[in-house]
């Protein structure tokens, strides 16, 4: 069966859009929704990261882009019955009516979870905990904006505990087999439920699902692999980034134990320039210069972002007239090479004419200029 969701529609891309504009989509959706934020959306956040999950992954593309939907090992195939086919697309949600915990007898249940299991899928099959994306704002100069900086974050957070290496045991001693899931790491119930006696599995919570406890906790962590604490993180501003962008640094997030650390989001705000005006990757910039500079040319000293240079104005030059300054723009990343500085001519005229100037105004209004 074909999945009801339109990734391409939920990250805001067209089917044929590149691997660049589908993460630069999600990273702005998922700074926009992440649940960490004001105003973020916990729901939204996961169906973008979904989404992102499958179209970021060229198989899983394929599949989806083929079939509606992608198959992991061992799942269903397209043309196949496979686990579960008949009850694909059927919405659960309201079919615990009636199956209350008091008048029937019935626990409340999850029958994600249940159907989950009982079709091999389920929460629980998802892979390794991970720990949470963190995202924070950061300022530059345009200046830094157009050659790239670093700079030091410090942020408190949760990291993997260096006194045990997120083990939990206290150093020098052993492990020892989890008692209460026997060392499997997950724990089989059976369950009622309106369909009878289910068998589900869960994640042992004791063990965090390694099938070990330690024999002596770490006193630094107490057992748990993580601790909060401060962590300077260096953060690498490349060459070119414009205001808005951002800059993900995986693993740089929240640790979790026995888990995935979570990325760090770093959304860059550029100060705006008195000077410069940013056009891909050229700038500009206006310069105004006298009447008589214009008329009979001249040289203008012209301070660049990379120093001052002398700016040669051509004789008869008009007004809005644009000079091109070659390999004083923007960085183009991968070639080495940069753009221009485009400056736009300003003729300024005088408020005030003395007798004398308007005197030889007139004659050169007789020569016919």
């Amino acid at each position: 069966m074909a999945s009801t969701k339109d990734y391409y529609n939920i990250l805001g891309v067209e089917k044929n859009a590149s691997e660049a504009d589908i993460k630069k989509a999600f990273h702005k959706l998922a700074h926009k929704y992440h649940p960490d934020k004001s105003g973020g959306d916990d729901t939204k956040f996961k169906e973008v990261s979904e989404a992102y999950q499958v179209l970021s992954d060229a198989k899983k593309r394929k599949e989806y882009d083929t079939y509606g939907q992608t198959f992991g090992e061992g799942g269903p195939r397209p043309g196949g019955a496979g686990y579960g086919g008949g009850f694909e697309g059927f919405d659960f949600s309201n079919f615990t009516q009636g199956f209350g915990g008091g008048q029937s007898g019935y626990e409340e249940m999850d029958f994600g979870d249940i159907f989950g299991d009982f079709f091999g899928g389920g929460r629980q099959r998802q892979g390794r905990a991970r720990g949470k994306d963190i995202s924070i704002d950061l300022q530059i100069s345009f200046s830094e904006s157009i050659f790239g900086t670093e700079r030091d974050v410090l942020l408190h957070k949760l990291n993997t505990c260096t006194n045990c290496k997120g083990s939990g045991a206290k150093p020098g001693t052993k492990k020892k087999k989890c008692e209460k899931c026997n060392g499997a790491g997950r724990i089989r119930e059976a369950r009622k439920s309106f369909l009878g006696q289910i068998m589900t599995e869960r994640e042992c919570t004791e063990c965090r699902g390694t099938g070990e406890i330690p024999e002596e906790h770490c006193g630094e962590c107490r057992g748990l692999g993580v601790v909060k604490r401060n962590e300077t993180i260096k953060i690498k501003i490349p060459s070119g980034i414009q205001n808005g962008e951002m800059i993900r640094m995986t693993g740089a997030g929240e640790a979790v134990s026995h888990g995935t650390t979570g990325d760090l989001y770093i959304k860059i705000h550029v100060e705006a320039s008195k000077q410069f005006r940013r056009e891909g990757q050229n700038l500009q910039m206006d310069l105004e210069i006298k009447l008589t500079d214009a008329l009979l040319g001249a040289v203008y000293p012209v301070k660049t972002l990379d120093g001052e240079i002398k700016l040669t104005i051509p004789t008869g030059a008009t007004f809005g007239e644009i000079l091109r300054v070659r390999g004083k723009g923007v960085p183009i990343e991968h070639s080495g090479g940069r753009g221009d500085l485009l400056i736009h001519l300003i003729i300024k005229l005088p408020s005030k004419v003395s007798k004398k100037a308007s005197e030889l105004i007139k004659e050169l209004k007789g020569e016919g200029l």
